[in-house]
């Protein structure tokens, strides 16, 4: 939907230039379709993402910037753990969003040559050289070359010598847009102890940037990227159906998990067999009261017969992430006291979710204000006494939902105050958290439930783009509680990314039904 109005901005780039006459003998630092045929489609940067929508945004970003001003996106850098031993990478989003390269050590600026409003602009990208040593070691890099053939910069060079070109950018630039040099938190006492900040010598690109007007640049990229294109809701679609089938499998397992690391071992590795990257974040495998801890994530104890399990995780798919919590019994059967508790927590989820679409004119700030409202009702109902005001500040002391996409908590500068419109995607997650405390009822002490869903904001209704991942009770005649895969109520039928699709025949083992 964004992409079709924007498409008249960006320059006439449906693929990536290709430039080698030998291109399939030529190895890239990242997927490209010549290399990886069955993961990205021709014209495609990234999976699910074209040449063009990358340079579509690169010319919305231009067009939001003054006369003659230049944004600096840096990409992050390996970091190590010690020594030579290295954490696994992960791209600057910012930076991923106006480029779609995946390598660390690079840098796009993007400067505006057109007026106010127009989307004109040139694209500098400097990467690393091609380095048969370093590549030995390390694998391939894309080098300069491709920087201008298959990530269609206007400019390319070396990032070793980037200095040159990038200072007389700067010096003939309006104002400088970055966030590279405004951490986006402070630092701690300690870290400002033994890593003082560095001084600027005469003459440095530091000096140049003080005697310039330097203006974050996160508000316009958060700007853009909290409105997802079709592609991109469909890259979190992808991930959030192989994350709930995952939730499934590991719900309907025949053999109960006894240990919160082997049930974090299963969805890791079922997220990958699905078709994800990788995990979207450090799960929460919480068993018993480890859930009353809202970010849990040391995910190294038993798992009681007895008790329920949160579980907060999900895939990344095409850099896009999903965010689902599911709780559930680990015997797989709620006693009386878990339902209760559940399907209180259930029904305000729903009730949140029904409000995610643009005719509502409503916020997340506002979502919230009801699932506090709606989760109140629905406990004191179960017999908590609420009168002290405990519900924000113990039982649920966190926000029902953020933007997702990119990242987990995506595009932070981004306010919740604001209403909601289509084409952004968010999560709603309401919970609640019962302490082992005297002053609650004795049955639902000790017990965390928390349930979430993506959930991409419509023009006419919400679409649940985690729907695969049961999340319904079935109480029927004379048998125990479990869960039943139910077509979600807020989902149109015959939508893309919104068809159902049916559970496998290990969620049926498991009592989880069709209907």
């Amino acid at each position: 939907m964004i992409l079709r109005h924007l498409r008249a901005l960006a320059p006439s780039i449906s693929a990536p230039r290709r430039f080698y006459s030998e291109v399939l003998q030529t190895k890239f630092g990242q997927p490209s379709f010549e290399t990886h045929p069955w993961l990205l489609k021709t014209g495609e940067v990234t999976p699910g993402i074209s040449a063009l929508e990358y340079a579509t945004r690169r010319a919305k970003l231009a067009s939001g910037l003054p006369d003659g001003a230049v944004a600096v996106v840096p990409a992050s850098y390996v970091k190590y753990r010690s020594g030579p031993v290295f954490y696994p990478f992960h791209q600057n989003p910012d930076f991923l969003y106006l480029t779609g390269f995946l390598e660390p050590e690079a840098l796009c600026v993007i400067e505006k040559t057109g007026p106010v409003g127009s989307g004109e602009h040139t694209f500098h990208l400097f990467v690393r050289e091609k380095d048969s040593h370093a590549e030995l070691w390390d694998g391939p890099r894309s080098g300069v070359q491709a920087a201008l053939d298959m990530f269609n910069a206007d400019e390319a060079g070396d990032i070793e010598h980037a200095e040159h070109h990038l200072r007389s950018i700067l010096e003939r630039a309006s104002a400088v847009y970055t966030d590279a040099i405004s951490p986006t938190r402070k630092p701690s006492g300690y870290a400002r102890l033994i890593a003082p900040p560095l001084a600027a010598t005469p003459g440095s690109l530091v000096q140049i940037l003080e005697d310039k007007k330097v203006l974050p640049l996160k508000c316009f990229i958060h700007g853009l990227r909290v409105f997802k294109s079709e592609a991109e809701a469909a890259n979190m679609r992808k991930a959030g159906q192989i994350s709930g089938r995952a939730f499934n499998k590991a719900i309907a397992a025949k053999e109960r998990f006894t240990k919160e690391s082997d049930l974090w071992a299963f969805l890791e590795y079922k997220f990958r067999m699905g078709g994800c990257e990788k995990e979207a974040y450090v799960p929460v495998i919480a068993g018993g009261q480890n859930s009353l801890h809202i970010h849990y994530t040391r995910n190294d104890d038993k798992l009681g017969e007895s008790d329920l399990v949160l579980v907060d995780a999900g895939g990344q798919y095409g850099g896009y992430v999903t965010d689902i919590t599911r709780t559930w019994p680990i015997s797989g059967t709620f006693t009386p006291a878990q339902r209760d508790l559940y399907q209180a927590v259930l029904n305000v989820q729903k009730r949140c979710v029904s409000l995610c679409h643009e005719g509502v004119h409503i916020s997340l700030d506002e979502i919230h204000e009801v699932s506090e409202v709606e989760l109140e009702s629905e406990l004191k109902r179960l017999g908590f006494d609420l009168t002290s005001s405990r519900l924000r500040s113990v039982l649920f002391p966190h926000h029902v939902g953020h933007y997702v996409g990119l990242d987990v908590h995506d595009c932070g500068s981004y306010p919740k105050s604001r209403k909601l419109r289509a084409g952004q995607c968010v999560t709603v997650e309401p919970g609640v958290y019962v302490p082992d405390d005297l002053q609650w009822p004795k049955h639902f002490r000790g017990m965390g439930v928390r349930i979430e869903d993506t959930v991409c904001v419509g023009d006419e209704g919400p679409v649940v783009l985690s729907v695969e991942a049961v999340k319904e009770v079935n109480l029927p005649p004379s048998s125990p509680p479990t869960f039943t895969y139910l077509p979600n109520p807020f989902v149109t039928a015959n939508r893309e990314p919104n068809v159902v699709q049916i559970v496998d025949i290990e969620s049926l083992a498991a009592g989880i039904t069709t209907a």
